[in-house]
C-alpha cells in the first residue's frame, strides 16, 4: 500500500489536463466509487492495527492532494478559455450610433416638391453645366440685352457662338422640357444653380432652386395667382395671404414678385419681414410668347405661366435661419437642429 500511495502522489503531482473533460475523467479516476484513491481506503480497512495510523494520515493527504490538483487544472482551465474567447460579446445588442439627417435644404425642396405633385406636377432635371442658347437665349435674352447683366455668370468655356457654362437658373430645364414635351406641360424643375456674387448673410454663389411651369389652352394669370397661393398656405399654413408686385423678366409678359403674409408676426410687423408684415419668396409671370415660339410651341393656341424660387430663402422663412452661410459651413450644431424634421 506504501508504495501504491507513492506512485498516486507522482502521478497526481505531474498530471496535466487540457479540457474539462479530461479534469473529469480524472477525478472519476482517482476519487469515483471506483477510483483509485477509494480502493485504497477501502483496503485500509483490512491493515493491522499497528500501522493503522501512519497509513490513515498518508491517505488523508493523498485524497487531499487530488482534490486541490482537481481544483488547480478547473482554474487553469477556465483562464485558458477565457484568453481564447473573444473579448466582445457578440451575442451583446452593439452600441447605439448616432444617424445623421437630411439637409434642412434637402428638406425643404422635398416639401415642395410634394405639393406640387399634389398638384399634378411632374418633375424635371437637367444638366448644371448647360449652353448660352438653353440658359439665356431661348429664355429670350438676346447675345447684347442688359438683362444678362442681372445674373454674373460662371462661363466654362467662352468665346465660341455657344458657350458653355454653369446654368445661372433652373429655368434652362423648362426650355429643354418644352423642347422634349407636346402641350399640356405640367413640370417643376428643383436644382443647384450658380452665380458669380459675394458670399454674405442674404447671398451665395451656390445655391437652389425650384421653377415650376404650366403650358395649356386658356392658362391667364388667374390660374398663376391660384397656383401660388395654394402652395403657400400649404408650406407656410393655411392663414397665409399673398400680394402680386408687378416687376421685369425676359421670359415672362406680364411679370410679378410674390410676397407672402409674415409667418411669424402674421402681418404686424416684425424684425424678420423688416417690419411690413410681408415676406418676398419667388418671381413669376406669363411665359412670353416670344418662348415658347423658340421652342416649337404655338403661342397663339397655347398660354402658360411659369414661377421660380430660391429654396434657401424658402427654408429661411420656414425655420428663420438668419443667415444662408449656415447651409453650406457643415456645423454639426446647426444641423443637428433639423434632426426631427418630419418631411410631408
Amino acid at each position: 500500500m506504501k508504495e501504491q500511495i507513492e506512485q498516486l502522489t507522482a502521478q497526481i503531482q505531474e498530471l496535466k489536463c487540457r479540457t474539462e473533460k479530461e479534469i473529469e475523467d480524472a477525478r472519476v479516476r482517482l476519487l469515483g466509487k471506483k477510483g483509485e484513491i477509494t480502493r485504497l481506503f477501502e483496503e485500509f480497512r483490512t491493515v493491522s492495527p499497528e500501522v493503522k495510523r501512519e497509513f490513515g494520515q498518508k491517505l488523508n493527504v493523498l485524497k487531499k492532494l487530488a482534490s486541490d490538483k482537481i481544483q488547480e487544472l478547473k482554474a487553469e482551465v477556465a483562464v485558458s478559455a477565457s484568453a481564447a474567447a473573444p473579448s466582445d460579446d457578440v451575442s451583446m445588442p452593439g452600441d447605439p450610433l448616432p444617424l445623421g439627417s437630411r439637409h434642412p435644404v434637402s428638406i425643404a425642396r422635398q416639401e415642395i416638391v410634394n405639393i406640387f405633385r399634389k398638384f399634378g406636377y411632374d418633375v424635371a432635371e437637367g444638366p448644371e453645366v448647360e449652353d448660352d442658347y438653353h440658359v439665356f437665349e431661348a429664355l429670350n435674352f438676346p447675345p447684347n440685352h442688359p438683362a444678362r447683366d442681372m445674373q454674373d455668370t460662371f462661363f466654362v468655356s467662352a468665346g465660341h457662338p455657344n458657350p458653355l457654362l454653369l446654368r445661372t437658373h433652373t429655368s434652362s430645364v423648362q426650355v429643354r422640357t418644352m423642347e422634349r414635351m407636346k402641350p399640356p406641360i405640367r413640370v417643376i424643375c428643383p436644382g443647384r444653380v450658380f452665380r458669380n456674387e459675394a458670399i454674405s448673410a442674404r447671398a451665395h454663389c451656390i445655391f437652389h432652386q425650384v421653377e415650376g411651369l404650366y403650358i395649356d389652352e386658356g392658362v391667364n394669370f388667374a390660374d398663376l395667382k391660384q397656383a401660388i397661393l395654394l402652395f403657400a398656405r400649404e408650406m407656410f399654413g393655411a392663414d397665409t395671404q399673398i400680394r402680386m408686385r408687378p416687376s421685369y423678366f425676359p421670359f415672362t409678359e406680364p411679370s410679378a414678385e410674390v410676397d407672402v403674409s409674415c409667418n411669424i408676426c402674421h402681418g404686424k410687423g416684425c424684425n424678420i419681414c423688416k417690419g411690413t408684415g410681408w415676406l418676398e419668396i419667388l418671381g413669376c409671370g406669363m411665359v412670353d410668347p416670344n418662348v415658347l415660339e423658340a421652342s416649337g410651341i404655338d403661342s397663339k393656341k397655347y398660354s402658360g405661366f411659369a414661377f421660380g424660387m430660391g429654396i434657401e430663402r424658402i427654408a429661411m422663412l420656414k425655420w428663420q435661419v438668419n443667415d444662408l452661410r449656415h447651409y453650406f459651413e457643415n456645423d454639426m450644431r446647426f444641423l443637428r437642429e433639423f434632426s426631427n424634421c418630419v418631411e410631408v
